[in-house]
């Protein structure tokens, strides 16, 4: 349902909110060796987000990324919109064209609530919401 591009901003965003702050902000590498993923690629990632005002980032000698407290209070599901839209959550999980409550695949009615329920999670709790289970103890991001 996730694209892997949507899958590694949401981890980076998530760490950051965990790790980072105005005051100690965190290089991509550091980042990318932390969540597991090609450093280059989430280096793109990032800028991308960086533009759309879903994180901060800072250059030079003591620069990296980090969120704000008003960016912490978007909602999950603005990461996956910058990143890839929402067509793809919506996209049949069997990758049918034309797969609809009218034209259904042969798994749809099976998987629709799981991506209707996942959807509105993405849609109602802010990345400040993710993070602090993280945080908890009651998720965790791994390598």
């Amino acid at each position: 349902m996730l694209s892997s591009s949507s899958k590694y901003a949401i981890n980076a965003v998530l760490y950051l909110a965990v790790n980072a702050s105005v005051d100690k902000k965190i290089r991509a590498t550091e980042i990318a060796e932390a969540i597991g993923v090609p450093s280059p690629f989430l280096s793109k990632l990032l800028q991308i987000l960086s533009r759309e005002r879903k994180l901060s980032s800072a250059k030079g000698p003591k620069g990296g990324f980090y969120l704000t407290d008003e960016e912490k209070q978007l909602h999950l599901i603005e990461v996956v919109k910058s990143i890839d839209g929402v067509d793809r959550l919506e996209d049949c999980v069997l990758g049918l064209k034309k797969c609809s409550s009218e034209q259904p695949c042969p798994v749809h009615f099976a998987v629709q609530p799981f991506k209707n329920k996942f959807l509105q999670e993405l849609e109602e709790n802010t990345i400040e919401h993710f993070a602090e289970k993280v945080k908890k103890g009651e998720a965790y991001l791994f390598i």
